[in-house]
């Protein structure tokens, strides 16, 4: 079959089952999609070699050299997608009235799709730079695929093809998660004289966490992004009923802005913990940070994003929306390697939703200004 189209190829792609089997046990990962991105790559004189993360994890690093002395790109799409749990078909594509249907057809086998081809549109273009694919695992949970690639490649931009409606994103969040403890003492619930109740201590700290949210939304914002932002996700705690709690653990996800670290959000926690222990001798508290993604940020007037907008501008014949985005994704990896990214996609919906498309016309103006983007910056 000709997989050298926007719909047939993207067909074959949501065909293959990728489902993350950190995310839900048993599921397929990327070894079929690798094999196939480096087989479509490969029958078009595209070298590409697998990198393995972990066991069943590869990502694939496809490379068009150039003669040298140019600037390299990297063209980045994940493999990956979510489960499929209520979806009837979720690997055969179905198109409609223009709309690619099929788990990741949004998120993100369009964005491949055009990557892929793109880098088959300027294979014999006589390029000065470099141009790579990084069509990486993991990117719905750890992020494992993109931070081995890393360690192999080098490159002067990237352009991250999630998902953008063809606007172009130069910011995101990122978040850090969180566990805090309260520790109180055991005890049979009928002696108070004897017990420390560790889940009320908790909701002293609940308390102050709100208190600090309503902080973090009276703070300046972020032109692009808003307001940083935290909830308290999961709580847990105590023995039995007729025990007195020896502790209390809520887990905390915190959304940051590209200029808050964590140093800076650790010590907020640390300072409503020393608070209440001043207060009352019988509390005891602590937190630990049990993940952190780090924010994305570009500068407007870097030459990958100024060339981007141009190319972008040409194709769509207006100059695209600078957005941030709320979610996390692999281009805060590549930025803090030192690697100006910018982030351009097609449009679509249904990420992680049960009707999942991707607008197939956006799709090939995606490979058009990728292809020109590529041509002018590497030349």
């Amino acid at each position: 079959m000709d997989h050298d189209n926007v719909t047939t190829l993207l067909e074959a792609l949501v065909a293959i089952d990728s489902v993350n089997p950190s995310l839900v046990p048993g599921g397929a990962g990327e070894a079929g999609m690798a094999r196939f991105v480096s087989d479509w790559c490969g029958q078009r004189g595209i070298p590409a070699e697998i990198d393995v993360a972990a066991p069943g994890r590869p990502s694939v690093i496809a490379r068009v050299k150039g003669s040298g002395g140019g600037r390299s790109v990297v063209l980045n799409a994940h493999m990956d997608t979510v489960g499929v749990a209520g979806m009837p078909d979720p690997f055969c594509a179905r198109v409609e009235n223009g709309r690619l249907y099929g788990r990741g057809s949004y998120d993100m086998k369009g964005s491949l799709a055009a990557s892929m081809l793109a880098l088959a549109d300027i294979r014999a273009s006589g390029l000065s730079g470099d141009v790579i694919l990084a069509a990486v695992a993991d990117e719905e949970h750890a992020s494992i695929g993109v931070q081995s690639v890393l360690k192999h490649i080098r490159a002067d931009a990237v352009i991250v093809t999630e998902p953008t409606a063809l606007d172009l994103c130069i910011a995101h969040k990122g978040f850090s998660w969180h566990e805090i403890t309260t520790t109180g003492r055991a005890a049979h619930g009928s002696r108070p004289d004897l017990g420390i109740d560790g889940i009320a201590h908790m909701g002293r700290v609940l308390n102050r966490l709100e208190t600090l949210q309503a902080e973090l939304s009276q703070r300046a914002p972020h032109a692009l992004l808003g307001h940083g932002s935290l909830h308290a996700s999961l709580i847990s705690g105590g023995q039995e009923l007729s025990s007195y709690p020896e502790k209390c653990t809520v887990e905390i996800e915190r959304r940051t802005l590209p200029h808050e670290t964590i140093e800076a959000v650790e010590a907020e926690f640390d300072a409503i913990l020393r608070d209440l222990a001043s207060q009352d001798r019988n509390f005891h508290g602590r937190q630990r940070t049990t993940l952190v993604r780090p924010p994305f940020s570009v500068p407007a007037e870097a030459p990958i994003v100024q060339t981007l907008r141009e190319q972008a501008a040409s194709v769509l014949g207006r100059s695209p929306a600078t957005i941030g985005a709320p979610f996390w994704m692999d281009a805060a990896f590549f930025a803090a390697a030192g690697i100006p990214t910018v982030n351009l996609g097609p449009d679509g919906a249904g990420a992680h939703s049960i009707e999942e498309w991707v607008d197939l016309d956006s799709v090939e103006k995606c490979r058009e200004i990728l292809a020109l983007t590529v041509r002018e910056f590497c030349a």
